[in-house]
């Protein structure tokens, strides 16, 4: 009986990379935050929704979450899941917006503070993106 374990570097990568993530979470969070203090409740309330909304995600397929394993997603859900969990997107709507937008409407760069939020904490604490199947990617 043999047992896997992984080298030294590549466990050290790991915590390095969920440190830098964790980094980013709280940069996030804290953002949200602050345009929630200074632009009022509505800033506040769509940073929260837009923390929470790439979980609802769920929903989707939630009739058949009764028959998939443990930690599985069903797979109808996956693409939708995937798609809110994608670093990219929030961020370079972050890019779009305080680049080229002729819009500066503060709730919305509070919701894109509060999503990027919520991916940094999933890769900080180990979730990532789906395989088709549901599972989560090695």
């Amino acid at each position: 009986m043999s047992t896997v374990t992984a080298s030294p570097s590549r466990s050290a990568l790991t915590v390095f990379r969920r440190t830098a993530w964790l980094a980013s979470a709280l940069f996030w969070s804290a953002f949200a935050v602050l345009e929630a203090v200074n632009h009022g409740w509505l800033a506040g309330t769509l940073a929260l929704a837009f923390f929470v909304i790439p979980d609802l995600t769920f929903l989707v397929a939630l009739d058949d979450a009764p028959h998939m394993a443990k930690g599985q997603l069903p797979p109808r859900a996956v693409p939708y899941y995937n798609a809110l969990h994608r670093p990219l997107v929030p961020l370079a709507l972050i890019a779009l917006y305080t680049v080229a937008a002729p819009m500066t409407w503060a709730p919305v760069f509070a919701a894109l503070c509060g999503w990027a939020a919520h991916i940094s904490y999933d890769r900080a604490f180990g979730y990532g993106l789906r395989t088709k199947e549901g599972f989560q990617r090695g």
